[in-house]
């Protein structure tokens, strides 16, 4: 039985604040083998977070790119952790996990990509342990036209976008697909396009069951112990 890879889903965030170091240690605790978070440009800075708006993540208002830097940083984003930058999340992983970093907000793609060649060249992180999604696809686009050997992957969300013309025009690593929109037929068609699948987000043992079933590579979970346990079995 092929190993199903674990995306820790912003971290370990069934048990921790979401898109934080403490969710993130959590899940390298709980074995995860990668480390999903959301970024946005704000000052040219990448900042660790999912919404459009600070109000369900943190203490604080409004929404991420109508706010400064200083504020985002002064903000409490849960038991007392602040959000984190890229960078930080870098050092902390150390290469521990590998890092799916999913582009949320415009002008990220140029961000991201200088960060990863900088941690490669400098810090000893491999492009294979990294892969930059998003459902955006224009700024996966930039991001591999910068840099051909970044790892890209196609999120695929409510409405089911074809994704063959994207894969045609850029070579791409997976695909991200929404557990409802999954069938063995999807899996099939992604992998006799050489791509991986990572599914999203699945939270309940028979789920976890069922992609292993289809064959799917891996899967993005809130609680990693649920596949990091089965695989020990």
């Amino acid at each position: 039985m092929k190993k199903l890879l674990c995306f820790a889903h912003r971290g370990a965030s069934g048990h921790e604040p979401e898109n934080t170091l403490s969710a993130i240690e959590k899940a390298i605790d709980l074995g995860a083998d990668w480390i999903e978070v959301d970024v946005y440009a704000v000052e040219r800075e990448l900042i660790v977070i999912h919404d459009e708006r600070l109000d369900r993540t943190t203490n604080g208002t409004g929404f991420v790119m109508g706010n400064t830097l200083e504020y985002l940083r002064s903000l409490d984003a849960g038991k007392g952790q602040r959000i984190p930058t890229l960078r930080e999340v870098f050092d902390y992983v150390d290469r521990r996990a590998g890092i799916n970093v999913e582009l949320k907000g415009s002008e990220t793609a140029g961000l991201v990509v200088s960060l990863i060649n900088e941690y490669v060249a400098t810090w000893g992180w491999r492009n294979d342990q990294v892969i930059v999604s998003s459902f955006h696809r224009r700024e996966l686009g930039r991001a591999k036209k910068l840099d051909p050997h970044v790892r890209i992957g196609i999120v695929i969300g409510g409405f089911h976008r074809p994704y063959k013309k994207f894969v045609t025009q850029f070579t791409t690593y997976s695909v991200h697909p929404r557990i409802d929109l999954v069938n063995a037929d999807f899996v099939r068609s992604a992998h006799e396009r050489g791509l991986k699948v990572f599914v999203y987000t699945v939270n309940r043992s028979e789920d976890i069951a069922r992609m292993a079933a289809m064959g799917v590579d891996g899967i993005f979970t809130d609680f990693p112990e649920l596949v990091t346990k089965r695989q020990d079995l």
